[in-house]
C-alpha cells in the first residue's frame, strides 16, 4: 500500500484538488503522457506493448468530502456548509483544518441542556452548528479566513486491529493509490488513467473526462459503504471488510455492464481473488456519468468495502485493498485482449 497514507493525509475537497493533483503528477510524469483539463482532471496515457483496437479507461476521483466557510460571526466563529454528502451525526466535536492558512478548529453545536426535548432526539442541522477557531472577534478571524475557504477533517492515519486502516479521505484516495500502483506495472496494452475531480458534488469531473477520452470500456475504482457491524445482519450489511473487492451489478446511478460483471467474478475465481457484491442497491459513483457518455461505455466498478464512509474515520482492511489491486491488474489486460469480445 505504497501511496495510500500520503494521499489520505493531503487535503482536497471537491473543487480544491490541487495538492492531490500535484502529488499524482509527480508520481506519473515519467511513466505517462498526460494533460490537465479545464476542470482539473488528470488524463494520462500509459503506453503498452500494443495499441488495442478499443480504449480502456481506468479512473478514480481525487476529491474528498468536507465543508466550506459561508460566513464569519461577530465572535470569530464560522458558519459553514457541507461539500458532499456528510451526516451531521458524525461531525459534532470533530477537529478541522480551515483554508490555505491551515487554521485549526473544532465543530461545535448547542449544548444538550440548551436543547428542547424534541431536539434532543434529532441530529443537529448544519445551520445550528459552527466552527470554533479560537478567535475572539470577526476582525481577528478575517485576517486568516474568509467565506469560500475550504474546511477539511483533521484526522490521523492509523493502522490498528487485524490489518485495519483508519483515515479521512479513503473515499477515494484508495482508488487513486491503486491506479498509481497499476501505472508502475508493465503494460501489454495502451491504457488510459483518469484522476477525476468533483465526484462528491455530482460526478462533474467524470462527465468531462469521459467525453475527452471517449473510451469503449471503463473500470471505476472506488470505496463503498460496508455495514458489517454488530446488530446488522443479512443483506443489510451491504458488503463486509475482509471478504475482498466489491463488484456491483447496480447502484442508484448505474446499471453495470453484465458481461464485465460476470468477467470480474470469473477472473476472481480463476485467480483465487476474494470478491463480493453489494447486497443493497444504493449509492453511486463516477460510473453514473461515464456509462452514458458519448455513444455509451461498457462500465464496471471495483470498490473497497469501507466502514463509516464520508466521515473523519473511514475504515478499510488492507487485505481488501490487495485483492482489488490484483483484480484490476488482471482485468485491464483481459478486457483489451483482442481475442475476446466483452
Amino acid at each position: 500500500m505504497k501511496y495510500l497514507k500520503e494521499l489520505c493525509l493531503l487535503n482536497g475537497i471537491s473543487g480544491d484538488e490541487s495538492d492531490i493533483r500535484d502529488y499524482i503528477i509527480s508520481k506519473i510524469s515519467d511513466k505517462c503522457t498526460f494533460s490537465v483539463d479545464a476542470l482539473g482532471n488528470i488524463i494520462a496515457l500509459r503506453k503498452g506493448k500494443k495499441t488495442p483496437e478499443k480504449k480502456l479507461m481506468i479512473c478514480a476521483h481525487m476529491d474528498e468530502v468536507g465543508f466550506i466557510v459561508t460566513a464569519v460571526n461577530s465572535d470569530g466563529t464560522l458558519l459553514f456548509d457541507t461539500v458532499g454528502g456528510i451526516d451531521t451525526s458524525v461531525i459534532s466535536g470533530k477537529r478541522v483544518t480551515v483554508g490555505k492558512n491551515k487554521i485549526k478548529g473544532v465543530i461545535g453545536s448547542l449544548p444538550v441542556h440548551r436543547l428542547s426535548a424534541d431536539d434532543r432526539k434529532k441530529f443537529p442541522k448544519i445551520s445550528s452548528m459552527y466552527i470554533d477557531t479560537g478567535f475572539c472577534s470577526k476582525e481577528e478571524a478575517e485576517k486568516y479566513i474568509r467565506p469560500g475557504d475550504c474546511i477539511y477533517f483533521d484526522s490521523e492515519y492509523m493502522e490498528f486491529g487485524e490489518n485495519l486502516i483508519k483515515s479521512k479521505a479513503i473515499d477515494d484516495r484508495a482508488g487513486c493509490a491503486i491506479m498509481l500502483e497499476l501505472i508502475e506495472k508493465e503494460h501489454e496494452f495502451d491504457t488510459w488513467y483518469v484522476f477525476n475531480v468533483q465526484e462528491e458534488i455530482g460526478l462533474r469531473g467524470s462527465r468531462v473526462s469521459a467525453f475527452s477520452v471517449n473510451p469503449d470500456f471503463a473500470i471505476v475504482l472506488e470505496s463503498t459503504t460496508a455495514s458489517d457491524i454488530d446488530g446488522v445482519s443479512g443483506a443489510k450489511r451491504v458488503c463486509e471488510l475482509g471478504k475482498g473487492a466489491v463488484v456491483s451489478y447496480m447502484d442508484r446511478s448505474t446499471m453495470y455492464n453484465r458481461d464485465l460483471y460476470n468477467l470480474a467474478f470469473d477472473t476472481a475465481r480463476e485467480n483465487n481473488i476474494k470478491i463480493q457484491t453489494k447486497t443493497v442497491v444504493a449509492g453511486g459513483n463516477d460510473s453514473g456519468a461515464i456509462h452514458i457518455s458519448g455513444n455509451g461505455v461498457k462500465t464496471m466498478a471495483i470498490s473497497l468495502p469501507c466502514r463509516y464512509l464520508h466521515s473523519p474515520s473511514c475504515v478499510i482492511k488492507s487485505d481488501d485493498y490487495s485483492e482489488a489491486l490484483k483484480l484490476a491488474d488482471i482485468l485491464r489486460n483481459r478486457i483489451l485482449d483482442d481475442d475476446k469480445n466483452y
